[in-house]
């Protein structure tokens, strides 16, 4: 009788074989270098699989975003069909081998170009997924998210299958930072050279990789109803697109950093980790009711994070990070030490600070008081006479640019606001210092001695088998019953 294949996690890995060998699962070996014609989907796939299984550092960092297991032997295949589901051909597959075992897996749909991932496609692969076991569904595109935990689509799922989504650009921003100087440095020459013709092949303009360079046609219309005074309403369409666009651009941007600077940057609030249709819900109200919207990126090492708000209304762009004043210093030692991070500011990049100084503005937020001062960096020498004994608990530095007629934009408003973060970061953020309190100081020795002289001995009354034993530095006993009792404390007393 024939044998029926039934699952794939826990099926040996030699009966997977047999049952490829016999028709039962279609499989094709990725390859490096795909037959297929460039910009071919799965040429993509191909090629993306075959770096994963042939360069170390890079298969660490996708499969720790996906929760794969990193130990044991990995396989990858492309054009996976199963003889029960004929009409599904999922475009790739991992498998991942223990002990001669398939430990873990997971199906890959790739889509190139503009081409978005397709929720009646998803769910036809979600039954595959379901009937052989495999724990995870994988989708890659030219869609945009903030960590691979949230999925570009509303899709309601069991706890058997979970949904990944990675943007090409996300992955080209992995391989990128793998080519830096760092830490995440790629040890082996050769794999270093695949890595950097893998990122030249994701690069080509017909690859089909590619960011996100155009808002939406309803961010236009958005910002125009908003501005002619034309009420919005949540489930407007265009709303919706103007949701969407900022958040494609907020992790654009995220990655633009990324390669800029050589280490990975996040963005986000944690509150929205494995939950991408809350946040969309959050903006979408936060649009409605306050006419704004905002972003947060995380990068190690800079004062604080980065935030970014886009008032519609005012069609301007605010960035800001917070630096915490100095606590041990008087309120003119604080001014002093915030004006000397501007000095260096200056110093270190010149030409960028002198363009974005008149938009830089001061919030200083003062002990024990909730409403900041806001001022221009220009009047941060007269903050001393107008806040007198007064101490500051913080900071924040922010750059305000008013976007006009380019607020609206498809185009120019993602070439202004990246040129913005990208100015403020190396003119100001990557500059400053965060505080740090002194060290703490040594006494002298001699001023040590005479503190211990000074201090008066306490008499002790001690109760020892019915003997009154009175230790004492002074002529007036103190009575303690409640002190050692040992058989040691006995013999001395004794």
């Amino acid at each position: 009788m024939k044998k029926c294949i039934s699952k794939i996690i826990g099926l040996k890995k030699s009966e997977f074989d047999e049952f490829v060998k016999s028709g039962d699962v279609q499989v094709r070996r990725a390859s490096l270098i795909p037959t297929t014609k460039v910009g071919d989907e799965m040429g993509l796939t191909s090629v993306l699989l075959s770096s994963i299984r042939l360069i170390k550092e890079f298969r660490s960092l996708v499969l720790t975003d996906l929760k794969m297991m990193k130990s044991g032997h990995l396989h990858v295949y492309t054009e996976v069909v199963f003889s029960d589901f004929p009409e599904s051909r999922i475009d790739g597959m991992i498998l991942i081998v223990h002990g001669g075992v398939i430990k873990d897996a997971a199906f890959l749909e790739m889509k190139k170009g503009s081409n978005n991932i397709e929720l009646e496609q998803i769910e036809k692969y979600l039954d595959v997924a379901r009937k052989y076991n495999i724990p995870r569904l994988v989708t890659v595109s030219n869609e945009f998210v903030a960590e691979p935990t949230q999925f570009p689509l509303d899709i309601k799922t069991n706890k058997s299958v979970n949904l990944y989504h990675l943007s090409w650009s996300y992955l080209l921003t992995l391989s990128h930072i793998l080519l830096f100087k760092n830490d995440n440095n790629i040890l082996d020459e050769d794999q270093v050279e695949i890595m950097k013709e893998v990122v030249n092949y994701f690069k080509f303009d017909k690859s089909g990789v590619s960011g996100f360079h155009q808002m939406k046609k309803g961010w236009t219309t958005t910002v125009e109803n908003i501005n002619s005074k034309t009420s919005i309403k949540a489930g407007d369409g265009d709303v919706q697109e103007a949701v969407l666009s900022w958040q494609q651009e907020e992790r654009d941007l995220t990655l633009v950093l990324s390669q800029r600077l050589g280490v990975l940057v996040k963005c986000g609030e944690s509150k929205y980790k494995g939950n991408y249709k809350q946040r969309v819900d959050d903006d979408t109200k936060k649009l409605v009711n306050n006419k704004k919207l905002h972003s947060v990126y995380h990068i190690n090492g800079a004062v604080s994070e980065i935030k970014t708000v886009a008032f519609f209304e005012n069609r301007a762009i605010e960035i800001s990070v917070t630096l915490k004043a100095p606590t041990e210093k008087t309120l003119r030692g604080q001014i002093g030490w915030i004006n000397k991070q501007f000095e260096t500011c200056s110093k270190k990049n010149p030409d960028i600070f002198s363009q974005i100084s008149n938009e830089i503005l001061l919030e200083v937020y003062l002990k024990n008081t909730t409403k900041p001062l806001r001022i221009s960096l220009a009047n941060l020498g007269n903050l001393s006479g107008e806040l007198k004994d007064k101490k500051i608990r913080e900071c924040k530095i922010i750059h305000l640019k008013d976007f006009g007629k380019m607020f609206a934009s498809k185009i120019k408003f993602i070439d202004t606001i990246e040129r913005m973060v990208l100015d403020f970061y190396s003119g100001i953020v990557e500059n400053l210092r965060k505080w740090e309190p002194s060290a703490p100081k040594l006494a002298k020795a001699d001023s040590v001695l005479e503190e211990v002289k000074s201090v008066d001995f306490v008499p002790v009354y001690r109760k020892v088998e019915h003997t009154n034993l009175l230790l004492t530095h002074n002529t007036e006993p103190v009575t303690n019953e409640s002190e050692f009792e040992s058989d040691e404390f006995k013999k001395i007393a004794s």
